[in-house]
């Protein structure tokens, strides 16, 4: 006996309002647990770092996506395929240096914030959503990619859309190259 295609997206969309509001309920909890913002932000990033180094495996078995043989090509599999595939949406890319290795990914619509109106005045420098730089910058790290991910704008904070900012440093060496060296 099967079941209706309409009940998996059912699922899936009561499965993303749980964790919306499970995530809503997490970055409150490390508001009471830390008093400065800066502490919440990188507790926030190391877990989703920590997310983003597994997360990597399933993305890739289940997209099937091919080697990306540019830092371009990279942000655009993120944005289009990684984006959609998790968050529900996607996110617009552009290049914001000559060198052709700064990208910022625009979110008209960010998920994570689905419940949340504004962040309180007290909290000003707190960046809510920082979870997902941690999750990108870990997924690029496992593909030897070395990357500075940060908020650039966030509609939290009274911007129009929310911008998230991806510097390529350099690639990451394979470990039995540095051994030979």
């Amino acid at each position: 006996m099967s079941r209706p295609p309409a009940r998996k997206q059912e699922n899936h969309k009561i499965s993303r309002e749980l964790f919306v509001l499970t995530y809503g309920a997490l970055v409150a909890q490390l508001c009471k647990d830390y008093e400065k913002d800066e502490d919440v932000n990188i507790c926030l990033d190391r877990m989703g770092y920590g997310i983003g180094i597994r997360l990597i495996d399933d993305f890739l078995a289940r997209s099937a996506v091919k080697k990306c043989r540019s830092y371009s090509e990279t942000t655009d599999m993120i944005a289009q395929v990684a984006f959609k595939m998790y968050l529900g949406v996607t996110a617009s890319v552009s290049c914001t240096s000559a060198a052709g290795n700064e990208f910022s990914l625009i979110l008209d619509k960010n998920p994570l914030v689905d419940f949340v109106e504004e962040l309180p005045a007290e909290r000003a420098s707190l960046c809510y959503c920082n979870l997902l730089c941690g999750v990108i910058r870990g997924a690029l790290e496992m593909v030897h990619l070395a990357a500075e991910v940060t908020f650039l704008q966030d509609r939290l904070k009274g911007d129009a859309v929310t911008e998230i900012g991806i510097t390529f440093l350099r690639k990451a060496e394979d470990r039995k190259h540095k051994r030979n060296k």
